[in-house]
């Protein structure tokens, strides 16, 4: 099991922490398909009781984050072909969306701090820590979209992505790419200092595009061994 950050705490809380935690650790790609989460490990490491843990992880299963495969573990959904594109299509819609609607609203300070983003994730890729990246990677995207301004739009790509951090856990250890993200992020970067919705829109579609190229080949080389 995946280890994570997680303390003890009051009662009161401890289901929506673990929630928020483990929803945390799916997101940066803490957890791989296929991954297995004891409940009874998880209460353990918090030193309380199963029932907050059990909480957390139905409501996780609610959201098709996990898999509930007994009253004991639960599961994080295996890597396949309908399962990515799923996440690819509804990702690419309000992705979208949002990156249209955050060229209204975008200030010269807002492009600056998205640009430092950026930079920290184009030098943690050449470096090769991964772990850095899809943080800076996140920090880039999120604070595109949250200058769409609609906390609920927001909140349903945050879903979208609690879904994708496995797979792109995937994507770093075992899928040969060329693409990680960078130059789509220098035209999102444009096109947000023309304030040009169609551009802004075309750069975070072509993002999530040009990153399926790998997984597609992926799935077709699987398919035939």
């Amino acid at each position: 099991m995946s280890v994570i950050d997680m303390q003890p705490g009051e009662m009161g809380s401890l289901s929506a922490r673990i929630y928020a935690k483990l929803r945390e650790g799916l997101i940066v790609g803490s957890f791989a398909p296929g991954e297995r989460l004891l409940m009874q490990e998880l209460a353990e490491k918090l030193g309380t009781s199963v029932t907050p843990v059990r909480e957390a992880c139905l409501r996780l299963v609610s959201e098709q984050a996990f898999e509930l495969r007994s009253g004991r573990f639960v599961i994080v959904p295996e890597l396949s072909r309908d399962r990515y594109v799923q996440i690819k299509v509804i990702r690419t819609a309000l992705e979208g969306l949002a990156a249209e609607l955050a060229t209204e609203n975008v200030s010269a300070a807002d492009i600056q701090q998205l640009k430092n983003s950026h930079d920290a994730f184009v030098a943690s890729e050449k470096s090769d820590d991964f772990e850095a990246a899809r943080s800076a990677n996140r920090s880039f995207h999120f604070g595109v979209y949250r200058l769409s301004k609609m906390p609920m739009l927001i909140a349903q790509i945050e879903t979208m992505w609690v879904s994708m951090g496995p797979i792109l856990n995937v994507y770093y250890r075992e899928i040969p790419h060329d693409y990680v993200g960078a130059e789509e992020h220098e035209h999102l970067l444009d096109a947000l200092r023309l304030k040009d919705k169609k551009r802004a829109r075309a750069a975070i579609e072509n993002d999530i595009a040009r990153a399926s190229t790998s997984f597609l080949r992926y799935f077709e080389e699987r398919e035939l061994a």
